[in-house]
């Protein structure tokens, strides 16, 4: 998700200051980018871990990858619209004066969009936990196929355990938000 919201990013676009050869080469390689990120997140993870499963057979891999691929795509879109929403003078003015792209970045566009950034990184992270349950529904390994195995063996204790350790780690998450937020700030 990083280096595609990178190369998506109009607001590090070094072919954007002004004429030249580089223009319309960098236009082409930042919608191809943004293509890809949008292949990447319009196929929902149970069609990616479905094909994964297929092809590597039963287990976490399968899951992991599906999970990666398609939030890869959303984190990517996100990161790069983020990046476009704060001011991006800073990162303009570094790159007139000569500045590296990453440099631009670093200093020029992630302080103010720290914040945001790791919020939205950490609710991701989130939600992949939570999907995750369904990606051992259907053979993607994990906690969701421990779960989906004591449901059908009927055992209430287990089943009830492994919710609690959804809810823990979805606390756990709303903690490490809210730290990097202050952290951030």
């Amino acid at each position: 998700a990083v280096p595609l919201a990178f190369v998506a990013t109009r607001a590090l676009s070094v072919s954007r200051l002004g004429p030249g050869p580089g223009r319309l080469r960098g236009g082409i390689v930042r919608r191809t980018a943004r293509l890809l990120l949008m292949g990447l997140r319009a196929i929902p993870e149970i069609v990616w871990a479905l094909l994964f499963v297929r092809a590597m057979g039963l287990g976490p891999a399968a899951g992991v990858l599906a999970l990666a691929v398609t939030y890869g795509g959303m984190l990517g879109k996100v990161y790069a619209e983020i990046l476009e929403s704060v001011d991006n003078r800073p990162a303009q003015a570094l790159l007139e004066s000569g500045s590296s792209r990453i440099a631009a970045l670093a200093y020029g566009l992630l302080p103010n969009a720290a914040q945001e950034l790791a919020s939205y990184t950490v609710y991701r992270w989130e939600c992949a936990v939570r999907a995750s349950v369904v990606m051992g529904f259907v053979g993607a390994g994990g906690l969701g196929q421990l779960m989906d195995q004591s449901m059908k063996m009927l055992n209430g204790g287990e089943a009830c355990s492994i919710l609690l350790v959804f809810l823990a780690l979805v606390l756990l998450a709303d903690a490490l938000s809210n730290g990097l937020r202050r952290l951030l700030a």
